[in-house]
Parts: C-alpha cells; sequence; structure tokens
C-alpha cells in the first residue's frame, strides 16, 4: 500500500481555504503517521498552538496527558498517536473563548487523513465539536450525557469533555468522570499503545 499520507500532509500545510476568515492566518496543526493506533480529535487549535505549530502545546494538552497517563514523547510520536483537530487552523478568538472551527476544513481533509492512517484502533473525541462530526446523530442531546454514555461508542470511539481550565466547574458537577471514565481510558490506550 503507499504512503499517502507524506503528501496529503504537505498539502494540508499549504492549505489556505479559510485564510479570509482566520485573523491570524493560515497555520494548519495536524499530526499523523500511516501505523498511528490512537487519534486524538479536538476541535481546533488555540492560540498558543497556533503560534507554535505543536498541537496540544497550552494548558489542556497537559491536562488531557494527564488524563491518558502519557509521557509527551509517547504523545508526539506519530508512529503511536495522530492528532486531527476538527478545523487544523486557529479560529480567533470570540465572546467567551475562542471561536468554534471553521466548516469548510473537516469535510475538505477528514477523510482522507483517516483513509491514509488504517491502523487506527481509538479515536478519543474531546469536545462537543469532534463528538458531533464523528457520532453526527448517534451523539446524545448534550456533551454530559454523551460523554456518560461512552461504553456505548466503543471500541471505535471514546467521547472525552474538553480539557480547557475553563471547565473546572464540569469536573465538579460531574465526578463520575474521574472515578469512572478515566481508568478505563487510561486502560485502553494503555493496551493499544502496547500491542
Amino acid at each position: 500500500m503507499p504512503d499517502l499520507l507524506r503528501p496529503l500532509l504537505i498539502e494540508i500545510a499549504a492549505c489556505r481555504q479559510c485564510a479570509a476568515h482566520l485573523p491570524h492566518g493560515p497555520r494548519p496543526v495536524v499530526q499523523a503517521g500511516r501505523h498511528a493506533r490512537l487519534l486524538i480529535v479536538g476541535q481546533a487549535p488555540g492560540r498558543r498552538v497556533h503560534d507554535t505549530g505543536i498541537p496540544w502545546n497550552d494548558p489542556s494538552g497537559n491536562r488531557l496527558r494527564d488524563w491518558l497517563a502519557m509521557p509527551p514523547d509517547i504523545f508526539y510520536d506519530p508512529k503511536v498517536v495522530a492528532i486531527m483537530p476538527t478545523a487544523f487552523c486557529y479560529p480567533g478568538k470570540g465572546k467567551s473563548g475562542d471561536l468554534p472551527p471553521r466548516p469548510e476544513c473537516a469535510p475538505l481533509w477528514h477523510d482522507r487523513v483517516l483513509a491514509a492512517m488504517p491502523d487506527v484502533r481509538l479515536t478519543l473525541l474531546v469536545g462537543r465539536h469532534a463528538q458531533e462530526r464523528f457520532l453526527q446523530h448517534n451523539a446524545k442531546a448534550t456533551l454530559t450525557e454523551t460523554v456518560a454514555a461512552w461504553r456505548d461508542y466503543l471500541p471505535a470511539y471514546l467521547p472525552l469533555p474538553h480539557p480547557s481550565p475553563r471547565n473546572q466547574s464540569w469536573w465538579k458537577s460531574n465526578p463520575w468522570f474521574e472515578t469512572d471514565v478515566l481508568p478505563a481510558l487510561r486502560e485502553r490506550v494503555k493496551s493499544i499503545i502496547a500491542s
């Protein structure tokens, strides 16, 4: 099977599809390896990630790596972990946080990236945007309901809340996430990484 990923990543890096709508300009951020076994789908890069070009290089990423019990050297190894946001470029700031992911990106790139990574065994859907994109009509009415029903989406998907520091009240209101979901998440990720 030919390696479709390398030329595709070059094409993505050159994408200017949404340039007119991006206040800080396009800078697609994606990490992918042909044999990656774990895929993390978030919403869109934040400002710090846009500035560095490193996915999840912010406090949200620190929390996500803690959830996964995964050191940075594994997290940033594209042979093991692929990272594909719902939209690849920072959309800019809104009234209460970042703007939503640009709608053009996922239909343009997602299917092609997924087709080039046939070994993905689990996709983590981080936040409502990722869940709506991948689960579509199978997503529950709210993020909390979707995450609470995480077992229903296995073995292909595992929905998670966004690990943003802005979500502190969510963790406090939903202690079951830490006691029930995180141990299962860590065990599943550990077995996928080890295989």
